[in-house]
């Protein structure tokens, strides 16, 4: 009897030189063992230095990619990254409401690329947060995403902030908020999951490198393929985070562009 594969579908933008958005995406989910499927919602001219430039894909492309996929192939998971614009926004959760079989939604609330360009817009932050967040089985925004969202002064650093904002994140209707503590000072990365009223912290020590380049792509993405296969939210932020540290040490090893290189999606198969 033939075997079904365990497909994720991914609903971001295009990353020209690889290490994020979309590619990063599929990538992270082949390497964990799930099909990825896309929907592109932008184009952006990249490499390790940064992003010099943006070409929105329009809603009806958005639409005919989504139908395409889901009138045909069933959809375990969904990761959700670079939206870009109110428009695709409100494009993207009318058709989440469509899709059948009700499956894990994760949320990476792109705001920013590592450099600083803008990828939302601000005005469109608070339709991503009414129409998206309620649709969400997580979202996964790092410390500055957090003072954008809440409209925190100042990102959070103290444990009681971080939990705080947490707090305030689910009140906008999403199932989990994972908060990511990447940005914070000290040597170690202390990541917080308020799941199932719980605060659940993950503590690993930070990987010292300038290959960085798509991290909060590839988790998120690793997340979705561990839903997809079947693990609870914080077993799946717990695997995710083992894979995020392995890949990022495994990538140390390469030289990338002149700026940021990427991760090594692929270290456990390659020599």
């Amino acid at each position: 009897m033939k075997k079904s594969y365990t497909t994720v579908l991914t609903i971001a933008g295009s990353d020209s030189s690889g290490g994020a958005g979309i590619q990063a995406d599929i990538k992270t989910f082949a390497a964990l063992e799930c099909f990825g499927l896309s929907v592109i919602t932008a184009i952006t001219a990249q490499n390790s230095t940064g992003v010099n430039a943006i070409y929105p894909v329009g809603e009806k492309c958005i639409r005919d990619q989504f139908w395409s996929i889901s009138g045909d192939i069933s959809i375990d998971a969904v990761k959700i990254g670079m939206l870009g614009s109110a428009a695709a926004i409100k494009t993207v959760s009318a058709l989440l409401r469509e899709l059948k079989g009700n499956p894990h939604v994760i949320l990476d609330t792109v705001l920013a690329s590592t450099g600083g360009t803008a990828l939302l817009p601000a005005d469109a932050i608070p339709i991503l947060k009414e129409d998206l967040f309620p649709l969400a089985s997580l979202i996964t925004p790092n410390l500055p995403e957090c003072a954008l969202l809440t409209g925190m002064k100042y990102a959070p650093v103290t444990p009681e902030a971080i939990e705080e904002c947490a707090s305030k994140l689910l009140e906008t209707g999403t199932a989990s908020v994972l908060v990511k503590g990447g940005h914070g000072e000290g040597e170690e990365c202390r990541d917080c999951l308020l799941y199932d009223n719980r605060f659940i912290w993950f503590t690993s020590k930070k990987i010292m490198t300038g290959n960085t380049h798509g991290t909060g792509c590839t988790l998120s993405s690793a997340i979705a393929a561990f839903m997809a296969r079947g693990e609870t939210t914080d077993r799946a932020v717990e695997k995710a985070k083992v894979y995020i540290d392995e890949a990022l040490q495994a990538g140390d090893a390469y030289i990338f562009g002149h700026g940021h290189g990427p991760l090594h999606h692929f270290y456990r198969f390659w020599q």
